[in-house]
């Protein structure tokens, strides 16, 4: 097998022909001596004129081959039970492994199906009301199916990642993910592969519960009870992937007298420019309409602490993440094309357990300290007239540098709308003094990105879970409760649809 690489224009088609005739020069074969052929990885890249890299892989005739393939499902009617907590990411590919394992999964999960799930989004969108169990994290798919799908993740330390990518294809996802240097799939197409995969676990014996909140776990000498209100389910195993907001739990475990402690986490804006002066910074002034909608990403050091890009949906627009009421929270969502007019993404800052007010303290510290600042937010939008429950107090971004409350906003994606506000004033100190020093430093990389056209909205706080949940790192279980394991964002192991897959199937194969 031989390596290489092919550079072409964007807007240039690829061909079966070029592919052979460049293979056939790296194997250093004629060509009709090529044998397989496969692309690995497409990215843009912009530094001078726009191409497209391609990384490919080429065997001769005869050189042994063997393609990617998913593991079969089984069924599993009968088969031994495993409860897993949480439809999202990490629950989903767990449940999808017990059944390639041939074991049964009943998956518990707080809010509604993906369907249902869309109606009490778009309520809490267009009349501020919050179903605290069924919104933009909480539902059938978790947070990421109405992000963007983004599938960022390629270190290899946590598994074999296209475990998840192919399965995703399987269920109705585009193969180009499987090649993209920044795979998304897009939350327009997202829900369905999430039906797909709910139908292959119940065809195949599995179980769903919805509005299946967990109100209890209590182990027993041979197997668990998982209590949902006054319903009661039983199995040997439990894999808990409730999520990075699912802050009863942590609450439940602290009744339980179970181990749990503080975790570092991010904080900060999110920002929105209009999509075409992204498009004009990364591509240098070059974009043509046929080029792909441009993203961006950064990461900097501000009083040793990291300042960085978190979920940037390009071509996107901003929703209201809160799960809870007299909170403000945003995040961001993307189509498959992102053909919005607006680019987001949140700017977070690093907080670590000790950054916090004194006041703060115990395993709690860092969630009480986000929950505090989501609610200051609140406060704001209201004392100063708000009339949506989650308007988002907002500031221009050189106005927010300077000190300065902005006179006027302009328009927004954001559908709960805006109210202008001293965002370098509510924030904490520290989390507002890193981002003043990043914005223009920013400038320097991306010519253009600090403006006043810019928008910093807040706040971007549920970018991973304050509080982890300690587990074995042999076995995965909870150090204190063998048979459970946490997994995923809300057990502090992941950050994104790909880790938190990859954590599940690990959870999962543990198990087996």
């Amino acid at each position: 097998m031989k390596e290489f690489e092919i550079a072409l224009k964007i807007g240039k088609e690829l061909t079966a022909a070029q592919l052979n005739e460049a293979a056939a020069k790296a194997l250093g074969v004629k060509a009709d001596k090529v044998g397989h052929v496969e692309v690995v990885r497409r990215s843009i890249d912009a530094r001078q004129d726009i191409l497209y890299r391609y990384r490919v892989q080429a065997w001769r005739q005869n050189e042994p081959h063997e393609p990617y393939q998913v593991a079969p499902y089984r069924d599993v009617h009968g088969a031994p039970a495993v409860i897993v907590a949480g439809a999202g990411p990490a629950g989903m590919f767990a449940a999808l492994t017990l059944l390639q394992k041939g074991l049964r999964p009943i998956v518990l999960e707080r809010g509604k199906d993906v369907e249902r799930r869309k109606r009490d989004m778009a309520r809490l969108s267009t009349e501020g009301v919050l179903n605290p169990d069924s919104n933009y994290c909480y539902g059938e798919g978790g947070a990421g199916a109405f992000s963007d799908g983004k599938l960022y993740t390629r270190s290899s330390k946590r598994g074999d990642i296209r475990q998840v990518l192919h399965q995703l294809v399987a269920f109705g996802a585009k193969e180009d993910i499987l090649i993209d240097a920044h795979p998304h799939i897009g939350t327009d197409r997202l829900p369905e592969i999430v039906k797909n995969i709910r139908q292959c676990i119940e065809s195949h014996g599995g179980e769903y519960h919805f509005d299946a909140k967990v109100t209890d776990i209590e182990p027993g000498r041979t197997e668990f009870t998982v209590r949902c209100g006054e319903k009661e389910f039983r199995a040997r195993k439990v894999i808990l992937a409730t999520g990075h907001s699912a802050r009863d739990i942590y609450e439940l475990f602290q009744r339980k007298g179970w181990s749990l402690e503080a975790k570092g986490f991010a904080l900060g804006v999110r920002v929105e420019h209009p999509q075409w002066q992204i498009n004009q910074i990364r591509y240098h002034g070059k974009y043509q309409p046929f080029m792909p909608t441009a993203e961006y990403s950064f990461v900097q050091q501000q009083e040793g602490r990291g300042v960085f890009s978190f979920c940037m949906c390009p071509g996107g627009i901003l929703v209201p993440s809160s799960t809870e009421e007299e909170t403000v929270v945003l995040n961001g969502m993307s189509n498959a094309d992102r053909n919005s007019k607006w680019a987001n993404a949140g700017v977070v800052v690093q907080i670590e357990p000790g950054d916090q007010p004194e006041q703060y303290r115990g395993p709690f510290a860092l969630m009480d300290f986000q929950r505090d600042v989501e609610r200051a937010m609140y406060r704001y939008a209201r004392e100063h007239g708000a009339r949506h429950p989650f308007t988002a107090p907002a500031q221009r971004m050189k106005d927010f540098c300077r000190g300065i409350v902005s006179a006027d906003l302009p328009k927004t994606s954001y559908h709960p709308g805006v109210i202008s506000a001293p965002l370098h004033e509510l924030l904490p100190e520290h989390v507002a003094m890193r981002l003043r020093r990043a914005f223009p430093q920013v400038d320097r990389s991306m010519h253009g990105y600090y403006t006043n056209d810019a928008l910093l909205l807040g706040v971007e706080s549920r970018t991973s879970s304050p509080v982890r949940l300690p587990r074995n790192p042999e076995t995965l279980e909870h150090v204190d409760v063998p048979g459970l394991y946490p997994c995923g964002e809300g057990a502090g192991y992941a950050g994104g649809i790909v880790s938190s897959a990859l954590d599940g199937i690990n959870c999962a194969l543990k198990i087996c």
